[in-house]
């Protein structure tokens, strides 16, 4: 507000740009501004922008090494040599000017202001807006509301002081396996929260905690209340290696003091929230940030979070005792960044600093529709590609009446297409959308999807947000619900087509085969049936549809082919291990990602058990003990030599 105040001055020498377009926004790294920034790490003075992973790292780790006393940006290899706090020369002398008016005349701060927020333009650190305090009591006013009481949270009145340091080791609950205590580092502070990264896990699995939680000890806790330390779900060696993993981790590393841990808060009595009122809560997806949110249902012992401004996709159910809401003003207190409300229409001004338009939840996803809570709404968004599902008939399961292929407008679209397509034609539409449901009963954004089958209308549950990798796991959900082989439907990604599935021997072309006693149609015929029904995906017409991310060659639906038997199963690699056992037992191979991720090769197979697989692996009962049975044949098996 102060902003808008200034620039509709006259065009004076120093003051902040008059109406007009906005500069654009940059990388606070590389000042690239032609790529979305999509990245955002808070800092005590704000949030700053990156287009990639790669600036954000590279701009941490300079910051943590000091920042500019002026425009706080990375003091970099041109800062004066008479001060080593400041960036540049230029912010030393605006520096030492602005302390010099505030010691001379503390009264006359418009110009000093107007002056100081236009250094940031002209100073060596890229530009980014400063972070300014949410007025709280200034937008509740307008929007007529009221604040939740302290009572309703489960948070201590003056947020705790938080003494912990970068690199200090403590035990944790693994937030993915609650029942196993694991060491965690502290890798990051932020206010009286800390991010912690679980030892033997990637950097992919952080997770945030306050410092007063309940599920955070000193080394030792565990063993003095007679348990014992698990490796982290996704444990990156072989389990068997854990001790002497632990030992080392252990040896010389700083342990976190028992004084810096606080007391749990107490927990409210009852779910005392209403309906309307206004709290601080975590964003999910992004859990480094705070926004600013309304209580939009209370259910029992429940409450729905809806963030201020936002697509209502992103919302949450949780509990009324849970450490991730905020009574209003905590961040304030704590001097921890809150992330403002977003703007519900782009015609109508706000006071209110928007969120940047490229940051995920509760902002607009990647790849899906703008909306009106975007702040870059002139942008044309991109075109969402349309998704072909591959159908292998001959696989088990299949039958000669399915289509060969579907397409849809975006992942959902895909899901909703095949739905319609499958209940019209499967044997048995109750099982089909029994299946559907618990396929989609995962998921927390779901459309109802009608769809007629002989005399009956069926309305049927899909989720209408998917992306590429979540459209892959319901597709195996569905399938597998039904008896179905897993490889009967999968994603076009250029490669389908006459690709064998690997888990049946079939293959989605030249399948003339009798399916459930009816012949499956040649080629000819198959291709004029798509193209009067379902559609057949074309070559050069169709937007091929590429994972979101990177993955491994190896990270296909379809398993590996088994290992040769002359080779021994010691010398068998992780793709011959799941080959193996998805050859052994189709609905196994569910579970290869699994064995990649714990890097699951001939030595472990021959020395997991059921209760290995069980706590460390997160397997239950019924396929651990398939491959258990598996091992063992192997043990028993001559010509599988050790």
């Amino acid at each position: 507000m102060s902003n808008n105040t200034v620039g509709s001055s006259g065009p004076a020498p120093g003051k902040i740009r008059g109406p007009g377009r906005p500069p654009k926004r940059t990388c606070t790294w590389c000042a690239e501004s032609k790529t979305p920034l999509k990245y955002v790490l808070p800092t005590e003075n704000g949030k700053k922008e990156f287009c990639s992973e790669t600036c954000l790292s590279e701009f941490r780790q300079a910051y943590s090494k000091g920042a500019c006393l002026h425009c706080d940006n990375v003091i970099r290899g041109n800062a004066p040599s008479s001060s080593k706090n400041f960036c540049s020369t230029y912010c030393l002398n605006k520096y030492q000017k602005k302390n010099e008016k505030r010691t001379s005349s503390p009264q006359s701060g418009n110009g000093a202001n107007g002056t100081e927020n236009h250094a940031n333009n002209n100073s060596t650190g890229s530009f980014y807006d400063i972070y300014q305090a949410f007025d709280w009591n200034e937008y509740m006013k307008d929007t007529n509301s009221v604040a939740a009481s302290q009572e309703c949270f489960k948070q201590a009145p003056m947020p705790p002081v938080n003494d912990f340091k970068v690199g200090m080791k403590l035990e944790a609950l693994d937030p993915r396996n609650l029942t196993s205590t694991c060491i965690a580092t502290v890798v990051g502070v932020l206010g009286p929260r800390l991010r912690l990264r679980l030892d033997g896990s990637d950097n992919k699995n952080d997770f945030w905690r306050l410092v007063d939680a309940g599920d955070i000890h000193p080394i030792g806790h565990c063993e003095r209340n007679d348990g014992m330390l698990q490796p982290p779900l996704g444990f990156r060696m072989n389990a068997s290696s854990w001790p002497m993993f632990l030992l080392k981790t252990l040896n010389g590393a700083e342990m976190a003091p028992a004084k810096v841990f606080q007391p749990e808060p107490p927990t409210p009595k009852s779910n005392v929230f209403v309906v309307g009122q206004k709290l601080e809560a975590v964003d999910k997806k992004n859990p480094q940030l705070i926004c600013c949110a309304t209580v939009g249902a209370v259910k029992n012992d429940q409450i729905h979070v809806t963030f201020d401004g936002w697509r209502g996709a992103f919302d949450y159910w949780c509990r009324y005792d849970s450490r991730d809401i905020f009574p209003v003003g905590w961040c304030a207190r704590a001097g921890h960044p809150l992330q403002p409300p977003g703007q519900k229409s782009a015609t109508t001004p706000s006071r209110f600093k928007l969120r940047p338009s490229g940051m995920p939840n509760p902002a607009l996803p990647e790849g899906g529709s703008t909306g009106a809570g975007n702040s870059n709404a002139s942008v044309t968004p991109t075109p969402v590609a349309t998704v072909c599902l591959r159908i292998r008939s001959s696989c088990t399961g299949g039958s000669s009446s399915l289509p060969t292929s579907v397409l849809g407008t975006g992942p959902s679209g895909a899901a909703e297409a095949l739905v319609k397509e499958l209940l019209s034609v499967h044997p048995d539409p109750q099982r089909l959308t029994r299946a559907i449901l618990t396929a989609s009963s995962s998921y927390s954004n779901i459309t109802n999807v009608q769809v007629s089958s002989g005399n009956k209308n069926y309305s049927v549950k899909v989720p209408s947000e998917l992306t590429i990798d979540e459209l892959k796991n319901w597709l195996k959900a569905v399938t597998s619900g039904v008896g179905s082989c897993i490889g009967m439907i999968e994603i076009d990604t250029g490669e389908a087509a006459g690709r064998p599935c690997t888990l049946c021997g079939e293959s989605t072309s030249n399948n003339n085969v009798i399916t459930s006693g009816v012949k499956r149609p040649n080629n000819e015929e198959s291709a004029a049936s798509s193209v009067n029904g379902s559609g057949e995906c074309s070559s050069g017409k169709l937007a091929r549809v590429s994972p979101e991310r990177p993955e491994p060659a190896s990270s296909t639906t379809g398993a590996p082919p088994p290992p040769s038997p002359a080779t021994p199963p010691a010398d068998w690699s992780v793709e011959d291990v799941i080959g193996f056992i998805a050859a052994a037992d189709p609905a196994l191979a569910a579970h290869a990602d699994l064995f990649r991720k714990h890097e699951i090769d001939g030595k472990a197979l021959l020395l997991l058990n059921s209760d290995m697989m069980m706590k460390y692996m997160g397997l239950k009962l019924g396929p651990a003990l398939k491959i258990c049975n598996l091992v063992s044949k192997i043990k028993n098996r001559r010509h599988y030599s050790t």
